[in-house]
Order: structure tokens, then sequence, then C-alpha cells
């Protein structure tokens, strides 16, 4: 049995919830006069989602699944946050957003809010769907929940393994002007983004075995790989990293996006 109407003020406070994380967020990175804080905020929107479903949702849906998909959200959510702040300190505005903010007229601030803050609310809130579904169904687990957490876990190592050796390789002055094509590396041009996309399809699958409707939530994960993969993703960095000696042959014989072995060295 699904709840519409419990799920229905749930989608109301998930909205509120990822709309507060964004508003502080946007006064921080006003005050400081750096946009950047926004991929900070941007796991803990989730979290916060996750939260505020998890509690809304006693009662509800079935415990195990309401538990796990909260419990994934969140470690999820917070280990990105920490990870980019941890990463960002002392670092200048984002070339990213400097280049969307000098598209503004008027307002820098108020563009950014409009532009980066507001839209990043939206899209958090819809792109937990799966979270939020899989909260308020009372049927009961299915292989589907293993397999989802199999997923999960399977991105959980890309993104979390990808950004450690990325840190080390960005901390070591020897590896200044070069390209990372180690480790996981190796085998992808993107490991965090293929590990972040690989997290939402393992949620998606936990939320699939309530039926349709959290089958029906299948956009949610789609977006998400849409973004990492073609939109501001792995476009956005590959433009960045262009300009970079060896990087075009580093191109040439790594898969763009899913891992796999890498092709061999061009001739000379």
């Amino acid at each position: 049995m699904f709840s519409g109407s419990a799920f229905a003020a749930n989608l109301l406070w998930a909205g509120v919830a990822a709309l507060a994380v964004l508003l502080i967020a946007f006064a921080v990175g006003s005050a400081i006069g750096k946009h950047r804080v926004v991929d900070v905020a941007w796991g803990a929107a989730f979290a916060a989602i996750a939260v505020v479903t998890f509690v809304m949702s006693d009662g509800h849906g079935d415990a195990t699944r309401r538990a796990l998909v909260a419990a994934l959200t969140v470690v999820w959510g917070v280990r990105l946050s920490v990870h980019i702040a941890w990463r960002s300190r002392g670092a200048p505005e984002d070339a990213r957003y400097e280049r969307l903010l000098s598209k503004a007229r008027g307002n820098r601030d108020l563009y950014a809010l409009r532009m980066v803050y507001l839209l990043q609310a939206v899209l958090a809130w819809f792109i937990s769907l799966p979270v939020q579904v899989a909260s308020y169904d009372t049927t009961p687990a299915s292989w589907w929940l293993l397999a989802g957490v199999a997923v999960w876990l399977l991105g959980m190592f890309f993104e979390a393994v990808g950004d450690a050796q990325l840190e080390r390789f960005r901390r070591d002055p020897a590896s200044r002007g070069k390209v990372l094509d180690t480790g996981l590396w190796r085998y992808t041009r993107h490991p965090n983004y293929f590990g972040d996309a690989c997290v939402w399809w393992g949620l998606y699958l936990i939320a699939a075995s309530t039926g349709w409707q959290g089958a029906a939530t299948v956009v949610a994960p789609l977006v998400m790989t849409y973004f990492l993969a073609a939109k501001t993703g792995k476009p956005l960095m590959e433009q960045h990293l262009s300009h970079r000696a060896g990087y075009a042959e580093y191109v040439r014989r790594t898969s763009g996006f899913v891992p796999w072995p890498p092709r061999g060295r061009a001739g000379p």
C-alpha cells in the first residue's frame, strides 16, 4: 500500500529542505564572494531530503527500506560535501561560475541565486524522488533491494577511491601540468562521475522494488546521469583539461565514462 496523501506532503517538505540548504549556501557564497560553495551544498541537500523523508515516512513505509535509503543517501551526500569542502578550502572562485556570472546583467549574486542555487535545489528535489518513493511503500523488501545496494556500493567505491586518487595526484608537486592516468583513472576519465551515477541507479533499484511507483522514478537517475556525462560534469571538466600536455592522447585511449580497459597507445 502506498499512501499518496502522506507522500504528497513529503514532496512539499523535501522541497523545503532542499531550498533551505541552498539558501544557506547562497548566503555564505554571497558573503565570501565565492559561489563555488554551492558544490558543497549539493550533497548536503540530498542528505537533508533523506532525513526529512525518513522522519515523515515513519508509520507509512517498510521500515527496512526506509532506513536503508536514508542511510545510503546521507552517507553519500555527507561524504561528497565534506570532500568538496576540504578540496576547495582557500581556493578562488571556480572558473565555471566565473564564466556563468560574467553573463549577469545587474546584480551578480541575484543572478547566481536564479541560475545556480534555485536550479540545484529543484534538481536535488527531483533526483531524490527514488528515495522519497522508496520510503512510502509497505511492500516487503525483495532481491531488488540487494541489487540496489550492490550497485550503490560499486558507485561509492569508484567515487570515493577516484576522488582520493585525484586528491593525492593534485597534492604532488611533480604532477603539475600532467594528466592522471593511473588507478581507476586508467579505465575511465571520470571514475568519480561514473560512481556518482551508479549511486543513484542503485537507489533507483531499491525504489523499483515498490512496484510501478518506484519504477516510474527512472527519470531521476537518467537526469543525474545526463548531467554528469553530457551536461555539467564530464564536458566542462574535459574542456578545462583540454590544454594539458598529453590530454588528447589520454582521451584517445581511455573510456569517457563507463570503465573499460584502455586502448593501446598510438604509434610514433
